[in-house]
């Protein structure tokens, strides 16, 4: 019993043995439990989908495959070179992606992407303060 738990009137005379040897034990990865989920596959895709079908909506790339394909009157070969340089472009951003996830913490990669995210909207904003 510990001694700040034994019942009244009793006292506590035994003692502890010594601890005469110290065990070294090699140091190990702290693995955190994380309370959030791997998300599904489907998840990912449909957010994936979403985001960038709705940032590509009106964007230049849209609206230059649009001027192609009225001025050479061959549609779905303007879809088939933009479509093969979206998935080319796509590719590039996953690989070059998973690279960096792979040298980089998730919260790093995170801070470092909001930063440059600022930085492109402070030039975007400059560019329009200045050149008007």
């Amino acid at each position: 019993m510990k001694p700040d738990l034994a019942p009244l009137g009793i006292s506590h005379t035994q003692t502890q043995p010594e601890l005469t040897e110290i065990i070294d034990y090699p140091l190990q990865p702290v693995i955190k439990d994380t309370s959030k989920k791997q998300d599904s596959a489907l998840v990912v895709f449909g957010t994936t989908f979403i985001t960038i079908f709705l940032t590509e909506i009106g964007d230049k790339t849209q609206l230059s495959t649009l001027l192609m394909s009225a001025e050479s009157h061959a549609p779905w070969v303007v879809f088939i070179g933009s479509g093969t340089a979206l998935i080319t472009t796509s590719l590039l951003g996953v690989l070059l992606g998973g690279w960096i996830a792979s040298k980089l913490s998730p919260k790093t990669v995170e801070k470092s992407t909001g930063v440059m995210l600022l930085l492109i909207s402070l030039m975007l904003f400059w560019d329009v303060f200045v050149s008007h």
